[in-house]
């Protein structure tokens, strides 16, 4: 479903397991900047009332995820570390960039199609974290945020189409991304981060 063209190593699992705490503080932050940049797109982008009543909830949920992994931090004594930058985010944004300047429309058809993407490699790190972590709590929490970015995968992906028509081919645009993505995660793989 997720047509990813480069699976992440399920060694990769390893390399998170080694430092737990990293990893939960990643994943929360990673939460936060999703309900934040769903907040974004009702800001930017007002006119659209189905695409700001589908950010609402996003919003919602975002945060709720967030709650859920901070509580996970502190069930294990634990805290929430410092927020980091996500370079694998940086890098998805400049496959939009180097297509030259854009109408508001493309931008937010870009948008749509980088938080597809996003939300596309978080649920297959989440299900790869399910299938491979030891700690049984961890990986059923996994196996149950991987369903919620599917479905979050897809709403984006949807969004991008149907507010593309007649600005953009979303379909050959997002297949060129897909082979993009692949390139960029050749770099990633070797961190505790959820994109790392």
């Amino acid at each position: 479903m997720l047509r990813l063209k480069l699976p992440t190593d399920p060694r990769w699992v390893n390399i998170a397991e080694k430092n737990i705490q990293e990893i939960l503080t990643d994943h929360a932050f990673c939460e936060q900047k999703a309900a934040s940049a769903a907040i974004s797109f009702i800001v930017q982008f007002p006119e659209f009332p189905e695409l700001v009543d589908a950010m609402t909830e996003l919003a919602k949920e975002e945060l709720e995820h967030f709650q859920r992994v901070h509580d996970h931090l502190k069930k294990r004594g634990l805290s929430l570390g410092w927020e980091r930058k996500d370079p694998y985010v940086h890098d998805l944004r400049e496959f939009f960039k180097a297509k030259g300047g854009a109408s508001r429309m493309t931008h937010l058809i870009n948008s749509l199609m980088t938080a597809a993407m996003i939300e596309a490699r978080s649920c297959e790190r989440f299900k790869v974290l399910s299938e491979g972590i030891k700690d049984p709590e961890l990986s059923e929490f996994y196996a149950d945020l991987m369903r919620s970015e599917a479905m979050h995968y897809t709403m984006f992906l949807k969004f991008a189409r149907s507010l593309g028509e007649g600005v953009m081919d979303v379909d050959a645009v997002w297949e060129e991304f897909l082979e993009y993505e692949a390139e960029v995660m050749k770099r990633y793989g070797t961190k505790e981060f959820i994109h790392g």
